[in-house]
């Protein structure tokens, strides 16, 4: 991976630094993550303005889901963010949600838990769509291989599959996306590149199991732009963030879910899925990258933590890099460690040394910019992909 050969410094207001791609710092020293952020609360106000397009998009859910089972679907996997979703939707916003939930065979089990317990209370069905773990275990070893640091990439792509799936089976409009850039951020573009195209690349050079073909209900590991625009225009399925337009405060969240649900904490953020723990220690290591940097940025600018403190936090290695989970998932994937050990010695790169749709997409800037105000796409997609790199 390219390094940055410029001065280091850090955001005047949040704690992403030159390490981190896409950082653009103005004359006053602000980065264009932050900078984005302000558009995104003039576009998402927690105020009058907002609660009117809140009540406007949920009026639409259940109108366009009358008279149907279920009038969307709602990704779940057993941590705060989407348990709270959940919750919102069906007690308080009055949704009748269906819950995905994708296994790629790699569940917390607490995570598990977690979901049964408040899927239950709830009176929510939950449905889990179950990768096919041949596939799953290639793909990761593939990028292994691929020496990329995008290593969620198969997961990601199986989880919007499954959504968009059930979604197509269930003639459901709307899917309903249970993240925040308040508490969340958004990832740069070098480090987590979502693409079809780009793991049908990365499959096709290091991959051994042969991947199954798409279906609109069953798309397995593949959604390129075709699939995209089966689901989204063909289809019309939109995604939104309806947690953008909610003052979503994750220590309050945690109260909520903690009394009403029996909700319990996975021992750390994005620690509903155990081999989150092989990554984190794979990013650091190798590609000395840690993903805090634009999450506790989002926590400083929604004032839900103090820059001094996320500084702090970053002195010591994330918990989640467990030394005992990283070796059961080097053995769940039937890897030895000197296996793994030589595919961590391998020369870094990006997804711009693979064949991707980022050329197509760049041709396509105008339309995706549409789509994602449309919600056509998650709207925060432009961004990523255009403005923050």
């Amino acid at each position: 991976m390219k390094q940055s050969q410029e001065r280091f410094q850090m955001c005047v207001r949040c704690i992403v630094d030159t390490t981190v791609p896409g950082h653009n710092f103005d004359a006053q020293g602000l980065c264009s993550y932050c900078r984005l952020h302000e558009k995104l609360e003039q576009q998402y106000p927690l105020n009058e303005q907002g609660k009117k397009s809140f009540d406007k998009i949920v009026d639409d859910i259940k109108q366009k889901g009358k008279n149907k089972k279920f009038d969307c679907v709602l990704g779940i996997s057993g941590g705060r963010d989407s348990t709270y979703t959940v919750y919102l939707a069906k007690k308080v916003w009055g949704l009748r949600p269906i819950a995905v939930h994708f296994n790629d065979g790699f569940g917390n089990p607490v995570a598990g838990e977690n979901m049964r317990k408040a899927t239950q209370k709830l009176g929510v069905e939950l449905r889990t769509i179950t990768s096919d773990w041949r596939e799953s275990k290639d793909l990761r070893i593939a990028y292994l291989k691929a020496s990329t640091p995008d290593l969620g990439t198969p997961t990601d792509i199986g989880i919007a599959n499954a959504l968009y799936g059930v979604a197509a089976k269930e003639d459901v409009s709307y899917v309903v996306i249970g993240q925040s850039f308040r508490t969340e951020g958004i990832a740069p573009l070098e480090w987590n590149y979502l693409d079809g195209k780009y793991l049908s690349s990365v499959h096709k050079l290091y991959g051994k199991v042969k991947l199954r073909g798409w279906t609109p209900t069953d798309g397995g590991f593949n959604l390129t732009m075709a699939h995209m625009f089966y689901y989204t225009i063909v289809r019309g399925i939109k995604t939104v963030p309806l947690l953008y337009y909610w003052p979503y405060v994750r220590s309050e969240a945690d109260k909520v879910i903690m009394k009403e649900l029996d909700w319990v904490y996975p021992g750390a953020h994005y620690y509903d899925d155990l081999y989150q723990s092989l990554m984190t220690y794979v990013m650091r290591k190798k590609f000395d990258i840690d993903r805090r940097k634009y999450n506790y940025s989002a926590l400083v600018r929604s004032g839900q933590m103090t820059k001094d403190r996320a500084i702090e936090l970053l002195k010591d290695v994330y918990v989640i890099e467990d030394p005992k989970v990283i070796d059961l998932c080097i053995k769940r994937l039937g890897l030895t460690k000197q296996e793994f050990e030589e595919y961590m010695a391998l020369p870094p790169k990006t997804f711009r040394d693979y064949p991707t749709s980022y050329d197509l997409l760049k041709l396509l800037r105008g339309p995706i910019k549409i789509a994602s105000k449309l919600n056509l796409l998650p709207s925060t997609t432009y961004a990523k992909y255009f403005e923050c790199v």
